[in-house]
């Protein structure tokens, strides 16, 4: 089974933040991008498992980052 995780940058706070609707319980943050990909990756698998879902598990990692920039 397909699971999407969305990574999504907060200029705000300085972080990336991982959330999931296939995942219930995955709100993940880190202030590095490959960082909060390990947490992920670690955390899933434990919260898939945690939900009683038992299936050979695939992750499809989607990602926004918006920067203001001046013209």
């Amino acid at each position: 089974m397909n699971y999407n995780v969305h990574l999504t940058w907060d200029d705000e706070s300085a972080v990336w933040i991982a959330t999931s609707d296939d995942i219930p319980g995955l709100v993940l943050e880190s202030g590095s991008f490959d960082a909060l990909l390990e947490r992920v990756r670690f955390a899933a698998p434990e919260l898939l498992d945690l939900n009683r879902t038992a299936a050979p598990a695939t992750l499809t990692f989607l990602s926004t980052r918006r920067e203001r920039i001046v013209v």
